[in-house]
């Protein structure tokens, strides 16, 4: 990004929904406090609220002011000021809405603008309809698709058609707030500016790779949500796939917008695929049931407060998800990566581990193959667990020792939010941490055999009490091979 930033206007369409309020709004208040947002910059939300200027800007003063620290009043207000909001029907039905926000943006054809669809993905290819024939889509113009990107290979296909008929590829940007976390970062740096890494980064050398993301909550009043998403859908197709991919990797030739995209789409095209009685063999899947959470007793899915009544769809849905994965190429032939969802989790965790093989002949007894933890959260840092010798006469006697990085100790500064710097990459035309139609559509190649062998099958999920590490069959998955989770702050 340059150092002057420079005057865009950035369309949310969703604007007074929970993603707004939530994320958006409060990045792009950071970014402004920060000096990252021009003087003419505009945020402009698109919603069915029947809201004028002064009604939004004191929603979100009301709603979302109390979840920023501000300790300036001045940026508080100005953050405010660059506020609006537009009433639309995208049905096409009534235009006024449309005329009024071209109205607005008219004059100003020479400014960045970014629609950003922070709604569901079945409206994203009639907004984009809508925008283009009310004449708002300018080569300038870039779209922000929030996840998931449908729900299997055909919706996908579907919706990036539609998407893909008003803007061009180079326009479109599928977000994943995983790939802003400053770890995330942190492992392309360590792995790509770290000799010491390089040669020991293969089969050779490494046991197997771990990557949980443990949700501590459940799901009341968005049940009839997560009927029709699931753990697979929800968190594995987008999230995990995309930590694997960084992991898995092959160095890019540069750090630029697609040699990084270019080696994450082979790593999506070199899993092996599981399918047919393989699914039973390499895959898990659970709903937690009534149980504990942090001491205070919580419902089971099914009997989670919500509008609705629980269906058929209810008791099939899965909550937790684990596969084992195999990234069919020569740095990673027979290394196996687990990946684990939960959502009622002991603890909420997101972690890769890189298991070590132990030592090829050790002289020490007590020794255990050294670890690498890289925490996206809720504590951002990278541990290293070595072998050591305890202080003491007599025997040696041997102890893994962590070299750890906190973030939060060695940064004074405050780590910006994931969707702070995904934002400021958009406003920059950076679409280097987005993901290309590819990407997209390679996960869901290898997502839909499973997706489809659970749902042929009509069996409900292995239950787990709310609290624990999942179902027993988890434990199964990698206990076969002789290994264990890593559950440290999960159990």
């Amino acid at each position: 990004m340059s150092e002057t930033p420079q005057p865009a206007d950035l369309i949310v369409f969703g604007g007074t929904g929970d993603l707004s309020m939530r994320k958006l709004l409060p990045a792009l208040y950071h970014s402004d406090r920060d000096g990252r947002l021009a003087p003419e910059t505009r945020v402009i939300a698109m919603s069915r609220g029947g809201l004028d200027d002064a009604d939004f800007r004191g929603k979100v003063d009301a709603e979302v002011r109390g979840s920023v620290p501000v300790d300036d009043l001045g940026v508080w207000q100005r953050f405010l000021g660059r506020l609006h909001h537009v009433t639309v029907d995208i049905s096409g039905q009534d235009p006024t809405g449309w005329a009024r926000l071209a109205g607005m943006l008219g004059g100003h054809e020479h400014r960045d603008r970014v629609f950003y669809l922070a709604s569901p993905p079945m409206t994203f290819g009639p907004f984009c309809r809508e925008a283009h024939r009310a004449g708002l889509v300018t080569p300038a113009s870039r779209v922000v698709l929030e996840k998931p990107l449908g729900r299997d290979l055909a919706s996908a296909l579907r919706i990036n058609d539609e998407v893909g008929a008003i803007f061009d590829e180079r326009q479109i940007y599928r977000i994943d707030h995983y790939l802003g976390k400053e770890t995330v970062q942190n492992l392309l740096v360590l792995r790509f500016a770290n000799a010491f890494l390089e040669p020991i980064w293969n089969s050779l050398w490494i046991d197997h790779v771990q990557i949980t993301v443990a949700e501590t909550v459940g799901t009341p009043g968005r049940r009839g949500y997560y009927d029709h998403a699931g753990a697979l859908r929800d968190m594995v197709q987008n999230h995990l796939l995309q930590l694997l991919c960084l992991v898995a990797m092959e160095p890019p030739s540069r750090n630029d917008r697609e040699s990084i995209r270019d080696e994450k789409v082979k790593v999506l095209q070199s899993l092996r695929a599981v399918t047919g009685g393989e699914v039973d063999r390499f895959t898990v899947r659970g709903q937690y049931t009534a149980g504990e959470s942090g001491g205070v007793p919580v419902p089971g899915y099914l009997d989670e407060p919500d509008n609705t009544a629980p269906t058929e769809d209810s008791r099939r849905v899965e909550t937790f998800a684990a596969i084992r994965a195999e990234v069919k190429n020569w740095r990673w032939a027979g290394v196996p990566f687990y990946l684990r969802t939960g959502k009622r989790m002991p603890y909420r965790c997101s972690e890769i581990v890189v298991q070590f093989k132990d030592v090829p002949h050790s002289i020490f007894p007590g020794s255990t193959p050294n670890r690498l933890v890289l925490r996206l959260q809720p504590s951002e840092g990278i541990q290293l667990n070595i072998m050591a010798k305890e202080p003491g006469a007599g025997e040696v006697a041997l102890k893994p020792v962590p070299l750890g990085l906190s973030f939060a100790e060695t940064f004074t500064g405050r780590v910006p939010e994931a969707y702070e710097r995904l934002l400021m990459d958009v406003l920059a035309g950076n679409p280097t941490l987005f993901m290309r139609r590819d990407e997209v559509e390679a996960a869901w190649r290898w997502i839909d055999p499973i997706l489809d062998e659970w749902e042929s099958r009509g069996t409900v999920p292995e239950p787990y009490p709310a609290g624990s590490a999942g179902p027993a069959a988890a434990h199964e998955l990698v206990g076969r091979s002789g290994r264990v989770w890593h559950e440290e702050g999960l159990a």
